[in-house]
């Protein structure tokens, strides 16, 4: 049976944590005063009065807390739609640190012990591998996928450098490229992609298939390829390198399909849980 998944709202055992999936940013909205409603079980009115003091007080600290807030409609008690703070999920973690409550302290222990794992692997990387396998082995993955995956890292990772040497140093610009490499063999940017799965914020390589594992695989190899014999500089030329890659991909994917009579293409995806919600925040 799937379980059900609404991020940090399942973390407040009985309290409703009103939220808001933005699309564009791949990543969640909350509502500032659910998530101190339940933190100080207090009534949403004397919540509201405690988050207008907590910004002066933020504010006053020179905290960006505050700054980092945004307002969208959401659902409200009396069922009608109106404007609510909200921060994304690295400012709800902040703001639970700023609020001094009993409810609080599980988290703040469990943001120290994150914050320790990360210094350990300053010193020494390889926790860091065992931890990425350990996680794949509890989400039902088998040695030899991780095998195929870690493969995988690593030859995007010497995409990501031969781009570097070609002036590519912007994080846009590499989601540029790698939207055109996708888009040109599966005639979806990796966004519409997460969307034609069901995903969110989970990696899409993830969610792929065999096939799909392959061919993006077989984009990302020949465009550096390519690239590396025709040495392309800034996003333009390298824009139309990587759509020389993923026309190999597309071309070994015509192949795939017209043998198999099957699309190279599924919506299937590998959660074990589905979302509650389908808001979505178009920019």
């Amino acid at each position: 049976m799937q379980e059900k998944v609404n991020t940090i709202s399942n973390l407040f055992e009985g309290h409703q944590i009103r939220s808001i999936w933005d699309s564009e940013l791949e990543d969640y909205h909350f509502s500032v005063v659910d998530v101190i409603e339940a933190l100080t079980d207090s009534t949403y009115e004397k919540s509201r009065n405690y988050w207008k003091w907590l910004k002066s007080k933020l504010n006053s600290e020179g905290s960006e807390l505050v700054s980092n807030t945004n307002q969208f409609k959401m659902r409200a008690s009396d069922r009608k739609m109106r404007l609510t703070d909200t921060l994304d999920t690295e400012g709800i973690f902040r703001l639970i640190e700023s609020v001094p409550s009993p409810k609080a302290e599980p988290f703040k222990l469990w943001l120290a012990r994150l914050g320790r794992e990360k210094v350990d692997e300053v010193f020494d990387p390889s926790k860091g591998i065992d931890q990425m396998i350990d996680f794949y082995l509890m989400k039902g993955y088998t040695l030899e996928w991780i095998e195929i995956r870690i493969k995988a890292i690593i030859d995007r990772k010497k995409l990501t450098n031969t781009w570097k040497e070609g002036g590519i140093n912007e994080s846009y610009e590499y989601a540029i490229l790698t939207n055109e490499i996708y888009k040109t063999w599966s005639g979806m940017t990796a966004q519409e992609y997460k969307s034609f799965k069901g995903i969110r914020k989970e990696n899409l390589r993830d969610n792929m298939t065999d096939i799909e594992v392959v061919l993006t695989t077989l984009g990302e190899v020949a465009t550096r390829d390519i690239a590396n014999i025709n040495k392309p500089k800034g996003l333009k030329g390298n824009k139309d390198i990587a759509i020389l890659g993923g026309t190999v991909a597309k071309s070994a994917k015509d192949s795939y399909e017209d043998i198999t009579k099957k699309s190279a293409i599924s919506n299937k995806n590998n959660l074990k849980y589905k979302y509650i919600d389908n808001n979505k925040i178009i920019k």
